[in-house]
């Protein structure tokens, strides 16, 4: 896989691509450059047969993610700031000429912005903050280790809280997800808390978070892979349009995803006679 200046990607046998944020001495927090290789990465591995699953995480054990360089960030002579330009068309971060043009900083960041449907897995190996939700927000299952925290300061430092926390209202309970918004930077959920509501779906020792999330991605990348997107895009839209929407469009999920491939090789793995023995969790 091609170089990158501030991520890493590295793809296993199984078809499973480690993808590491990779600006540790910064607490991985993201720059211009990263939106750009993370925008570029997902929408290539869209065409990547190779790649079946995806895992990611970060270097270093101190943070995930601390959102947004702001010593990237340009005063904007106001006490304000804005961030440098983006790589795609020259535009700044931030408000234009009037309210109404917004460019954000972050948009990029997430697999399901950029149409990315392969599953994705991210091993949160320490802090969790800010924009990290960006990317946190879009990815399908939540794994973290033991010292990982989870917290969003913008409130704490005068500016709102809104596409961060709007992007965990499916993954938090929203009394939860409120108290983590206002409280700022005067409270952290803990991993094991994150567990209990539902944010995370299980935490492991540091030294085992990378090998855990692999393993499980290779599980999933084991599997016929249109079966594998066209389940993701059913529960997707689930969360996005009402039950009965959602139901509505239950059998073209069925019809794009259920392919004679699929089907024989399902038949065939039932027909071995070859039984798994799960995990229990």
């Amino acid at each position: 896989m091609s170089e990158h200046e501030t991520i890493t990607v590295e793809l296993s046998e199984q078809g499973v691509a480690t993808v590491t944020l990779n600006r540790p001495e910064v607490l991985n927090s993201f720059n211009s450059q990263m939106v750009h290789e993370l925008h570029q990465l997902w929408r290539s591995m869209r065409h990547q047969d190779e790649v079946r699953c995806i895992v990611l995480t970060a270097a270093g054990d101190r943070a995930f993610c601390t959102g947004i360089d702001r010593t990237e960030q340009i005063d904007d002579g106001q006490g304000g700031a804005r961030a440098v330009a983006d790589h795609d068309d020259d535009r700044i971060a931030g408000f234009g000429s009037t309210p109404f043009h917004f460019d954000d900083p972050g948009e990029l960041l997430g697999p399901k912005t950029n149409d990315l449907w392969k599953p994705v897995i991210a091993a949160v190996n320490g802090m969790a903050c800010g924009g990290a939700f960006y990317m946190l927000g879009e990815c399908d299952i939540l794994l973290a280790a033991e010292h990982a925290t989870f917290f969003d300061p913008h409130v704490t430092f005068g500016m709102t809280a809104t596409f961060e926390p709007l992007h965990l209202l499916h993954k938090m309970p929203f009394g939860e997800l409120v108290r983590m918004s206002l409280v700022g930077s005067h409270e952290r959920i803990s991993a094991a808390h994150a567990e209990r509501i539902g944010l995370v779906s299980e935490v492991v020792p540091g030294a085992d978070l990378l090998s855990t999330a692999q393993a499980l991605a290779a599980v999933i990348a084991s599997a016929p892979q249109r079966a594998v997107q066209g389940t993701l895009r059913s529960l997707w839209a689930g969360l996005e349009l009402t039950r009965s929407q959602a139901l509505a469009q239950g059998w073209a999920f069925i019809g794009l995803g259920n392919d004679d491939e699929s089907i024989a090789e399902g038949q065939r793995k039932f027909s071995s006679g070859e039984r798994i023995t799960p995990r229990i969790r």
